[in-house]
């Protein structure tokens, strides 16, 4: 996996690039486009955006280097204005100049952004440089003037950070091809891996598809996991048809369900405690808790509203110290059999 990083928006000639082709598809069975295709190149585009448009960016002579070996399912994050724009998932890969500068007519003495390469997806984002800094170990001050293509453990720790999956990760092994797992008669569960702890956007409507976190629900389950670690707990997640859980904990203490939000709102509420039903009985372990996840303490009728479901309700009350409102016993038993159905 692969992380591209890409200035998009520090000129006037890129910004105007992004409209052209970020904040628009490009129709690239058009003829002007099309001839401009080899017919692998074209083929390509097809079998990955069968609709016959994409989203498109792409990279000079200089960068040919570094876009060596990016391919499809690598992430790149889009820059300008010292933050990340917009979080991108890499389609089809090539090298043609002629379309590039059909794409991006070049400047007089201009380069050709010949190493094209399309979007699967695109993600509004806002992360501050220095946040990117910190996860990649840079200084706070540095402000990404050119291309980047960070690998391995860069890669990594920019994507867990950030709470990011892309849809290739999230979607193959395909989950409706994939045998049972343990007992359940489900075939579309899988654990995530590793690299794969990271969370999601409160909303997306796509499955499949690049997921992103707003910044607030990925910083609140980030330091919940760290006290999880400080009490010996290991989370991980999993991959079910109703989408990838937030923290999946099982141990000797048994298997705990955890839905994170960005605000304790009753909407909020509301779809942590849907989820938390919807993803239970995908539970590749039998759920025994399930608990809702909140930066600051819900409204006392939420709290009620939880624990009816059988649900905790888990908030910050300070930096890294969280505290958990347990369920009665009774709601938790009485629904732990609806949980495992």
């Amino acid at each position: 996996m692969r992380v591209l990083i890409s200035p998009s928006y520090g000129s006037a000639e890129t910004r105007r690039h992004w409209a052209d082709t970020l904040a628009q598809q490009v129709d690239f069975t058009d003829g002007r486009y099309a001839e401009a295709l080899t017919g692998q190149q074209l083929q390509s585009l097809k079998e990955l955006h069968p609709e016959g448009s994409a989203r498109f960016w792409g990279a000079t002579p200089s960068h040919d280097k570094k876009m060596q070996g990016v391919g499809t399912g690598d992430v790149v994050l889009f820059t300008g204005e010292n933050r990340v724009r917009a979080v991108g998932e890499v389609g089809a890969v090539f090298r043609n100049r002629e379309l590039a500068d059909r794409l991006w007519p070049p400047s007089q003495d201009g380069k050709s952004w010949h190493t094209v390469y399309s979007l699967l997806d695109l993600a509004d984002a806002s992360i501050p440089y220095a946040d990117l800094n910190l996860a990649i170990g840079y200084k706070p001050a540095h402000n990404f003037p050119g291309q980047m293509v960070l690998k391995d453990d860069k890669a990594r720790s920019v994507l867990e950070e950030f709470m990011i999956i892309p849809g290739t990760e999230w979607s193959q092994p395909s989950l409706d091809d994939r045998p049972p797992v343990g007992e359940l008669p489900m075939q579309a569960v899988r654990i995530a891996a590793l690299e794969e702890q990271r969370t999601r956007r409160t909303t997306y409507s796509r499955s499949r598809r690049l997921i992103v976190v707003n910044r607030h629900e990925s910083s609140l389950v980030s330091e919940f996991r760290k006290q999880l670690l400080a009490e010996g707990r290991t989370a991980t997640r999993f991959f079910c048809p109703s989408g990838v859980s937030d923290l999946y904990v099982t141990d000797e203490s048994g298997t705990e369900l955890i839905e994170a939000k960005s605000n304790a709102g009753h909407g909020y509420v509301r779809e942590a405690l849907g989820q938390l039903l919807d993803y239970a009985p995908h539970s590749p372990r039998g759920a025994d808790r399930l608990s809702a996840l909140f930066p600051n303490p819900p409204a006392t009728e939420d709290v009620a509203l939880l624990h009816r479901y059988g649900v905790d309700c888990v908030h910050r009350v300070a930096q890294g110290v969280f505290e958990k409102s347990s369920a009665p016993k009774e709601c938790r038993d009485r629904m732990r059999e609806m949980w495992s159905a």
